[in-house]
């Protein structure tokens, strides 16, 4: 029972579910500087399995204008760095999903890389998606620190990622590889086109020891049921930034956002 306790929470999760993986991103103090530990309350208490938090920065270049937006307005709110690993403090008395935190490496460096993968790991944080720290960085720089902390680092392929990186990636994962539907920003696009299926197709073939969710284009409950259909699961969003903007502060409105993404 006590390698039970220990265990990463998104190992757990895996270890107990291999398929219909449902996580959600949203943007730290967005809309309002302490929406953080409610939205993400909310969003266990609607089903999700897994959240993801992205960390504020100035320029977000691989997101698109959603999550550019709410990025914005979460700095104007005040949030940092700071400031959100003692929200996710302040979620874990409550909270029992993975909590993911993903974001870009200026900010983790300006804070101190090692310091904060203690202070992540001890506010309850799970794992990292940090789409700009080079593999071969996180190799020999990072890799061992991170897992001495317990935490796990995800990586992101997408449909340009040749077989000979996405295996050299699969082997460095821990949890699950952040499989991108498409090249473009976030939020982009809707709907998947042909190329993007045969993609999937293609990872579900390669036989990776790490599941991968899909994310980038899950907005409704068709791309979540296709997606679905390839891998362990999918990552929502700039679907569900637009519904946070739509609806303001009503934290009780986020059950409904499940349903229509699930049925």
């Amino acid at each position: 029972m006590e390698a039970t306790k220990t265990m990463n929470r998104i190992d757990q999760l895996f270890s107990l579910k291999r398929e219909n993986i449902l996580s959600v991103f949203f943007t730290a103090g967005y809309p309002s500087l302490n929406d953080t530990v409610p939205i993400a309350q909310a969003l266990e208490q609607a089903g999700v399995d897994m959240i993801e938090i992205g960390i504020p920065f100035s320029d977000p270049i691989a997101d698109g204008p959603v999550i550019q937006a709410s990025s914005k307005t979460a700095i104007d709110n005040g949030m940092t760095l700071k400031l959100l690993l003692e929200q996710v403090k302040e979620a874990r008395q409550t909270v029992t999903i993975p909590i993911i935190l993903m974001g870009y490496l200026n900010p983790v460096l300006q804070y101190g890389m090692e310091h904060f993968f203690t202070d992540a790991a001890a506010a309850g944080v799970d794992g990292l998606i940090l789409p700009d720290m080079p593999m071969d960085e996180y190799k020999h720089s990072f890799q061992e620190k991170m897992k001495s902390a317990g935490l796990h680092n995800i990586f992101l392929i997408s449909p340009t990622t040749v077989e000979k990186r996405i295996r050299q990636i699969d082997n460095l994962s821990n949890g699950f590889i952040y499989a991108v539907s498409s090249s473009s920003t976030t939020g982009a696009r809707t709907g998947f086109q042909p190329e993007q299926l045969a993609y999937f197709e293609r990872l579900k073939s390669l036989n990776l020891k790490n599941p991968f969710l899909i994310g980038f284009g899950i907005s409704n409950q068709e791309s979540y049921n296709t997606a679905c259909q390839y891998s362990a699961g999918v990552i929502i969003g700039s679907a569900f930034i637009q519904w946070l903007k739509k609806e303001g502060n009503s934290i009780g409105a986020i059950p409904e956002f499940m349903r229509q993404v699930k049925g």
